[in-house]
């Protein structure tokens, strides 16, 4: 996103009229302790950042606003005076660096209006309010301890550790990576305003990988006994068969050579059947019997392999209060 152009346009008025901050008392440094930001820096340093900050101001005022920003970090090593931050904001403006510039502004009033003076704290103000409104918070944490963390490029922290901070709003790449682990990536897009946390897992292979069967456990079996069953009547028609052919055979040994009698032919047409039953029944249950070991196998427990985020249940909870002229309370809204 670029600056917006108001940012701009303060910032040209600023230059052109010359109006750059100045620390107190520049020709007689001291060390007074009603002025912490001189504490501790000695007259040399003071002199050499006062020096560095004349040089800033001019390249300033010619708009070479690169050489100008390098003048006053320069300055910054000497004496970490607000006006000299204030200053490094007038030319950072110009060269589209949101984040830096929220920096140098807060270092500007950190003191209020005191080294600066109060329209130029007000100034610091405005342009505070403004850059804000191009950057969003966000909060990078992970546990998983030797993990890298990066951000768009940048390295944040080797885990376990934890990342806050202003960044451009906008979409952002956020990769966490450890030997032995899947690779983290993820790509939030940030809003202006908003803090984003985002807390990023590692996992290995085997922790993704889960099981599963095509059908319940059950049905491939039903089948199975189903099949058994079967044959198992055609085994018990079977030896019914034997009985009713013995019983025949018995009784044409027993008459002779005569003629078999009703009862007799009865039961030769009984085994006839019965044999006949159990060959269907070996057959359809031995056909039962294969098409359930068949599902069996392919019911087999089969790895597959399942999205980080499908492991994540952490719910997303909105609260906003519920004022009312008689009652009181918050709604809340979770998302998994």
């Amino acid at each position: 996103m670029r600056m917006l152009r108001v940012e701009v346009l303060l910032a040209a008025v600023l230059v052109a009229t010359a109006s750059w901050a100045a620390p107190k008392n520049p020709t007689a440094p001291t060390h007074e302790p009603e002025r912490p930001w001189a504490r501790g820096v000695s007259q040399e340093d003071q002199q050499a950042a006062l020096k560095l900050f004349a040089e800033g101001n001019a390249l300033l005022k010619d708009s070479v606003f690169v050489q100008a920003a390098a003048k006053y970090r320069e300055a910054l090593k000497h004496w970490d005076h607000p006006a000299i931050h204030y200053n490094l904001v007038l030319a950072l403006l110009n060269l589209d660096q949101p984040v830096e510039v929220h920096q140098h502004l807060e270092a500007a009033m950190k003191y209020g209006p005191a080294p600066l003076d109060a329209d130029k704290f007000e100034q610091a103000r405005a342009y505070k309010i403004l850059i804000e409104k191009q950057l969003a918070r966000i909060v990078v944490t992970c546990e998983v301890e030797g993990a890298n963390v990066v951000m768009d490029g940048r390295p944040l922290f080797v885990a376990p550790g934890r990342y806050e901070g202003l960044v451009r709003a906008g979409p952002h790449t956020i990769v966490a990576t450890r030997e032995g682990y899947l690779t983290n990536e993820t790509s939030p897009n940030l809003v202006s305003g908003k803090t984003t946390t985002i807390d990023l897992q590692l996992y290995t292979s085997e922790s993704l990988t889960q099981y599963r069967r095509r059908w319940a456990v059950w049905m491939p079996w039903t089948v199975v006994a189903a099949g058994a069953a079967v044959a198992a009547g055609g085994a018990v028609l079977h030896q019914q068969a034997r009985e009713s052919f013995a019983t025949y055979d018995q009784s044409i040994n027993t008459c002779g050579g005569c003629y078999p009698g009703d009862d007799v032919r009865a039961a030769l047409q009984r085994g006839n059947s019965q044999q006949t039953l159990a060959l269907v029944g070996y057959a359809v249950g031995g056909a039962a019997i294969a098409a359930g070991a068949t599902l069996v196998y392919f019911n087999r427990l089969e790895p597959y392999q399942v999205r980080p985020e499908d492991l994540q249940v952490n719910p997303e909870v909105t609260v906003v209060p519920m004022v009312g002229p008689h009652e009181g309370g918050v709604f809340a809204t979770v998302r998994f």
